[in-house]
């Protein structure tokens, strides 16, 4: 199978890639940035680079035609930017208007846990936006819906082990409340 994998350098990427080479299929990571993907990875028959930004729909061009399936990985709350959702959502429709134009007949998404109030944080309400543009793709969409992700070397893990080595007690704020 031909993937296309966005957010390969973040941490479910970079976990899920050696998963994707090793059941033998041919992997293009879109990534910004070439020189955060090890030499091994770049390097490797099953994989090929290729270099664009999901805010610029002329780089995106790049993406192969060919594709099957195309993983979306990526989010914008990493960066400084205080309008992520707005950068989310030029993202995620660009690239659903370049995957419009290649055989993709599956995108994976994974967002966060949204509930039915849709009482939402900034960064739910972006991520069921980003849901509701992929949905839109020529493609089906399978939307994983996931809490935190914790484990070693996740920017989720490293803020609550920082928060705990030098917070141990905290007393939060009535108004730090997200369902």
């Amino acid at each position: 199978m031909k993937i296309l994998l966005t957010g390969v350098t973040g941490y479910i990427g970079k976990r899920l890639l050696p998963y994707l080479i090793e059941s033998d299929h041919e992997v293009s990571c879109l990534v910004r940035d070439p020189r955060r993907i090890s030499s091994e990875v770049r390097e490797h028959s099953k994989v090929k680079i290729i270099q664009a930004d999901l805010l610029d729909q002329k780089s995106l061009e790049k993406i192969p035609k060919n594709i099957d399936v195309a993983y979306y990985f990526v989010h914008s709350m990493g960066g400084t930017n205080s309008k992520f959702d707005e950068l989310e959502r030029k993202s995620a429709q660009n690239f659903v208007n370049a995957l419009d134009q290649t055989n993709a007949k599956q995108i994976i998404y994974l967002s966060g846990i949204i509930n039915e109030e849709n009482n939402l944080s900034k960064h739910l309400t972006s991520r069921l936006n980003v849901e509701k543009i992929l949905n839109e793709a020529k493609a089906n969409t399978t939307i994983l819906r996931a809490a935190i992700i914790i484990g070693s070397g996740s920017g989720s893990f490293e803020i609550i082990r920082d928060l705990a080595e030098k917070l141990p007690v905290m007393i939060a704020p009535k108004w730090l409340k997200t369902k």
